[in-house]
């Protein structure tokens, strides 16, 4: 992702592919730390969904058991969708899959960037139409802070202190072409 011709200093590459990488497999080990390897991992649509399988990759690699990878749609129980949308920005839903049962387990959700916590209280609700797991814990690559609700991730791969005019990209393949975060800087003039 290059920089704005028009102010290169307005996006900032904050992680590369490596740190990515360096990144999940630390955050797969705090997994296994924390509940062994006996999870099922859940990304949220989109970029939970690769971040989840390079974790259940990890988790692999680290105790030789590949845990259960399912991916989450929460559209329809987004907070933020509605009549009062136009056209053009009404969602696209994506399917849900959950290869298994997530009754009595122990389920990560995983997701690219944690900010309001709205993402994840609409996982939530999505989630537990499913069933009733034993605990639902939250991982998350990035965490921007600016909570709106009380929401609090149990697996962080780098906390990134933003304000709200900043934005987090994360590209992850095979969702985008290339593995990186960046971050979107204020300008003076507030463009």
């Amino acid at each position: 992702m290059a920089n704005d011709a028009k102010n290169p200093a307005a996006v900032v590459q904050i992680m590369d592919d490596g740190a990515v990488k360096r990144t999940v497999t630390r955050m797969a080990a705090e997994i296994v730390e924390h509940d062994g390897e006996n999870v099922m991992l859940v990304g949220i649509h989109t970029r939970g969904v690769p971040l989840a399988d390079r974790l259940a990759r990890e988790l692999e690699e680290i105790s030789g058991t590949r845990p259960a990878v399912g991916r989450l749609d929460i559209t329809l129980y987004r907070d933020d969708i509605g009549p009062w949308r136009p056209a053009h920005t009404q969602p696209v839903l994506k399917k849900t899959v959950l290869p298994i049962s997530i009754e009595d387990r122990v389920i990560y959700l995983v997701d690219d960037v944690l900010y309001t916590g709205r993402t994840v209280r609409a996982a939530l609700d999505t989630l537990l139409d499913y069933g009733r797991p034993r605990a639902i814990r939250l991982a998350v690559l990035v965490d921007r802070g600016h909570r709106e609700l009380p929401v609090a991730a149990d697996v962080v791969g780098k906390i990134v202190a933003t304000s709200r005019k900043e934005d987090v990209q994360v590209r992850l393949r095979p969702a985008d072409d290339e593995d990186g975060v960046w971050l979107g800087r204020e300008t003076p003039d507030g463009n």
